[in-house]
């Protein structure tokens, strides 16, 4: 017999709570749990999101890939070969039982640190952005950060799970976190890569938040990031000339400001209505990173203020279906995992929106589906796959009584 069930009184109000979610996760982790179909609403926004993309990488990229290969196709058949198998990795994932997940969070976790610790020695992209950040597998290359992204939000979905009766005291709830957090965010400056950091370091605190760690946390974490924000904008140049040109691109328009400032005319003459797909000036050698980074700025230049509301109507639907499966997941474990997939979309969409705006700093942040790169691809649909996975598992009950009220 357990523990809460032989001394249900010596169990009250707070400590009563998490003793009973404590005995029912353990119960539903001994049994078989019956898998139905997955969540069909999130899978075909996903692919509808994923086709737009694909087409919008083939109207960006082919000035480019025509005059650096010769081959004007090439850039978007490699962008539909990932698609391609990002769709198959999405449905070998989504048959995978959440439990797998929940096992593998550790040793993903620490295959991810070695990667990370790897990079800086063995990796490239010195040359391109500064930074080695890519692991050259010859007919790609692969980025351990974009893996270091989904680790963190598996581990921690799973300690929270591990201390669910204790992440209100520092000791369980903050420690283990911030130490993780800081490693992983230590690792991914010696490449550097802070647009990484930034992301893993608010992934973490939402998961955190979510999880039940106190708020005066938050408080005192953000005090923490403001001043090594402020060492780091007045004692390391790089930082301090991306603020400056941030807030006048026009200051070194022909270097640092010249992305900023193609992006800017992307998208004021694509008007309301756009220029028509295909149409875009912009993609002929002007604007840097314009079937990367910057191919929001081609989609607004393209389909206009119109079309670009749309696909980012497409995203906050996507996004609103992923919480509404995290509140209805059968377990704690399931429901943090789809938080922080979720919220992982949800800020790198805004990010890359607010960058090429000029919003906030340039910073290498790609629109999730849209940008070209193949391991980031495999690995955002996979995470898609894993939330339609713990679809599955949503209590056969709730379905049937949600399709009976829609009768």
């Amino acid at each position: 017999m357990d523990r809460y069930e032989a001394h249900p009184a010596q169990n009250t109000g707070e400590e009563r709570v998490y003793a009973d979610r404590e005995l029912r996760d353990r119960r539903a982790e001994s049994r078989h749990v019956e898998r139905g179909a997955f969540d069909l609403p999130f899978f075909l926004l996903t692919l509808l999101i994923l086709l737009i993309g694909v087409v919008m990488v083939l109207s960006a990229s082919f000035a480019r890939a025509y005059y650096k290969d010769g081959n004007a196709m090439g850039i978007f058949v490699r962008q539909l070969g990932f698609a391609g198998l990002g769709i198959a990795l999405m449905l070998v994932l989504s048959r995978l039982p959440s439990t797998f997940y929940r096992r593998m969070s550790l040793p993903l976790l620490v295959v991810t640190g070695f990667m990370l610790a790897l990079v800086p020695f063995l990796g490239t992209g010195k040359e391109e952005v500064g930074a080695n950040r890519w692991f050259n597998l010859g007919f790609t290359t692969f980025q351990p950060s974009e893996i270091a992204k989904i680790a963190i939000i598996l581990f921690f979905a799973n300690l929270i799970c591990v201390y669910r009766n204790k992440m209100k005291t520092f000791r369980y709830g903050v420690a283990p976190f911030a130490g993780i957090l800081a490693v992983t965010v230590l690792l991914l400056l010696l490449e550097p890569h802070l647009s990484a950091s930034v992301i893993i370091i608010a992934i973490g605190a939402i998961m955190m938040f979510a999880g039940g760690t106190r708020l005066w946390v938050f408080g005192l974490g953000i005090a923490v990031v403001g001043v090594a924000g402020f060492v780091v904008v007045n004692f390391f140049p790089y930082a301090s000339s991306r603020i400056t040109v941030w807030q006048d691109p026009w200051s070194d328009p022909l270097n640092k400001g010249l992305q900023t400032i193609q992006s800017l005319y992307a998208i004021g003459s694509g008007g309301l209505t756009g220029l028509g797909l295909g149409q875009g000036r912009q993609k002929y050698m002007y604007l840097p990173e314009e079937h990367n980074d910057f191919i929001f700025s081609i989609v607004c230049e393209e389909l206009g203020f119109i079309g670009a509301m749309l696909i980012l109507a497409l995203f906050a639907v996507l996004i609103i279906r992923g919480y509404w499966l995290a509140l209805h997941a059968r377990d704690r474990f399931g429901s943090l995992v789809i938080i922080g997939i979720t919220s992982l979309l949800a800020i790198q969409v805004f990010l890359n929106v607010a960058v090429v705006t000029n919003l906030v700093p340039c910073t290498g942040i790609s629109l999730p589906f849209f940008s070209y790169g193949g391991t980031a691809l495999l690995i955002q649909l996979g995470e898609m796959g894993i939330v339609l996975s713990i679809s599955r598992e949503i209590p056969l009950r709730k379905k049937k009584s949600e399709d009976e009220d829609k009768k």
